[in-house]
């Protein structure tokens, strides 16, 4: 596929029009709109395999797994840490210990007392399965001198732990149910969870849908506002499910090109707005357990071939360029490493050097590169289709693209390293303890864990550099300890950065509480309303 063709795929993207928009009611007065009651019907692109966040990352399992269990902490859109189970907390001057004191009125959907024992077991069964395993590293044990209290125990400072304590990072489980002694990586409970938030589980489908209604005994006074939350899930998504009225909230959509759809449409709202806490970022990873891609000379080589910069002129908005582990925006970022600005010439040159001489027809070797499926996004096909066209034409090699059957398919694919390379949009979780540390750790090569190591890459100066930064509480230090680590990693490529991920939200208009956090939709709705209610 040329730059000519690319761009003709991706119009093709927003080229639907004369879409009907939503029948509304006579408009009320703003003074006596009655927060409470109603429906938000939500679509998803894809579908999440279980509902138990403490055991499995992603915005599938996690929007709604942020509505059917609390956490500790959650933040504004300043980045501030906010009450939410934790009415108030202290750290240690030492930093070698938080204390966490609990609302006293909060119980679980079945009516048991949330209690420090649950907060507890729910640390350390996040810290024993959940892929950040940097996230609670240091937790040595948690004490819980009386219901309402917890005393986390550090063994080293954590810059990152109040952090970690956020909605979608420390659900709150009950550990009478999941501490049963059963495995809970695939304990009943996860397909069927007691949860601790503002909204309880009616019904979970999966591949269709999950419904939740309001939790009438929630902890905060006269929340949730809504009545009930659908997740409606589409293989393939439909603007008329939008514009007709289907669902009214469609986030995690990364085809800016279809804004073009809702441009006349006055009852859509459109916003790139809270995605800052997740940091989404386009990567091509590579196993480099695999032929020839443990080679890093063919890496670099397939680095230099690929022209990142007209893709990213392809997806309308602000610069999505990146340069490696760590994103723009991020205090710790760094722009002092290799580019991998396209050299083709270089690109052959390593080649030849590392033993893959082109054949008679031109060839050098195949590869297979993995993605989620999610046509949704015709400018994500455009851009792997442009990548195989310039791997080809530029230095010889010949990819295949595969699509597996869902996203577990997948996600079992690579977390067991059956795969070659793979596409897939990342995100690195605000302080890079949580969301970076996991894919470069020696000791996160964690089979059938997917977002983990699943590259396979281990380099113990990188190592030793993330543990350094990862309890160093000066600012300054870490910043100079995290630019070593993003130019040794840049320099290593287990996985090539290609751009932001251009993440929208679409919603109606009268739908209000939305983006007051840096975590966005993977924040708890308690506090979103109707302002006012649409007909059926």
């Amino acid at each position: 596929m040329n730059k000519k063709n690319l761009c003709l795929v991706m119009f093709l993207g927003f080229a639907i029009a004369g879409i009907s928009g939503f029948v509304l009611p006579e408009s009320a007065d703003a003074d006596n709109v009655n927060k409470h009651g109603g429906e938000l019907v939500i679509g998803l692109l894809n579908f999440p395999k279980h509902l138990n966040m403490a055991v499995q990352s992603g915005v599938y399992t996690g929007m709604p797994g942020v509505q059917l269990f609390a956490a500790p902490l959650r933040y504004d859109e300043n980045r501030n840490p906010q009450p939410y189970l934790a009415e108030k907390w202290e750290m240690a001057e030492n930093g070698l210990s938080v204390t966490l004191h609990l609302v006293r009125n909060a119980t679980f959907h079945d009516g048991h007392p949330i209690t420090a024992e649950d907060v507890a077991f729910s640390i350390l069964t996040v810290q024993k399965n959940h892929p950040f395993n940097a996230m609670f590293a240091p937790v040595e044990k948690v004490e819980t001198p009386d219901p309402h209290t917890a005393i986390i125990r550090l063994s080293r400072p954590h810059p990152a732990i109040l952090q970690g304590m956020s909605s979608i990072l420390l659900p709150i489980l009950p550990k009478h149910i999941f501490g049963d002694g059963r495995d809970i990586k695939t304990h009943p409970a996860n397909m069927a969870p007691v949860g601790s938030g503002p909204f309880k589980l009616v019904e979970f489908i999966p591949g269709q849908h999950i419904i939740l209604e309001r939790y009438d005994k929630f902890f905060i006074k006269d929340r949730p506002y809504l009545d009930k939350i659908t997740f409606k899930m589409f293989k393939i998504f439909d603007p008329l499910a939008l514009k007709g009225g289907e669902i009214q909230l469609l986030p995690y959509h990364n085809n800016p090109m279809q804004r073009r759809l809702f441009e006349n449409d006055k009852n859509i709202v459109v916003t790139d707005k809270g995605y800052d806490g997740i940091a989404p970022m386009f990567w091509l990873a590579f196993n480099l357990r695999e032929k020839p891609l443990d080679d890093l000379r063919v890496r670099q080589a397939i680095a230099y071939s690929i022209d990142r910069d007209f893709i990213r002129t392809q997806f309308q908005g602000p610069d999505r360029k990146i340069t490696g582990p760590i994103m723009p925006g991020n205090p710790f970022y760094s722009s002092d490493v290799e580019q991998y600005q396209v050299d083709v010439n270089k690109a052959n040159a390593l080649l030849d050097a590392a033993g893959y001489p082109r054949n008679q027809s031109g060839k050098r070797f195949a590869l297979t590169m993995d993605y989620i499926p999610d046509t949704s996004s015709v400018l994500n096909t455009a851009m792997l289709l442009y990548i195989k066209d310039d791997l080809l034409r530029k230095i010889g090699v010949e990819l295949s693209l595969r699509t597996l059957e869902n996203f577990a398919k997948w996600a079992e694919a690579v977390s067991n390293g059956n795969f070659m390379m793979t596409n897939d949009a990342v995100f690195t979780w605000g302080d890079p303890v949580i969301g970076v540390h996991r894919t470069y750790d020696c000791n996160n090569i964690r089979k059938g864990v997917i977002w983990s190591n699943t590259q396979g890459y281990c380099n113990p100066k990188v190592n030793e550099l993330m543990d350094a930064a990862g309890r160093e509480m000066n600012f300054e230090k870490r910043k100079a300890l995290y630019a070593e680590f993003q130019k040794i990693v840049v320099h290593d490529l287990p996985v090539l950065y290609i751009m932001k991920v251009p993440y929208l939200t679409f919603y109606h208009k009268h739908l209000a509480g939305l983006n007051d956090s840096i975590w966005g939709m993977l924040s708890p709705f308690d506090n979103v309303y109707w302002k006012e209610k649409l007909k059926p």
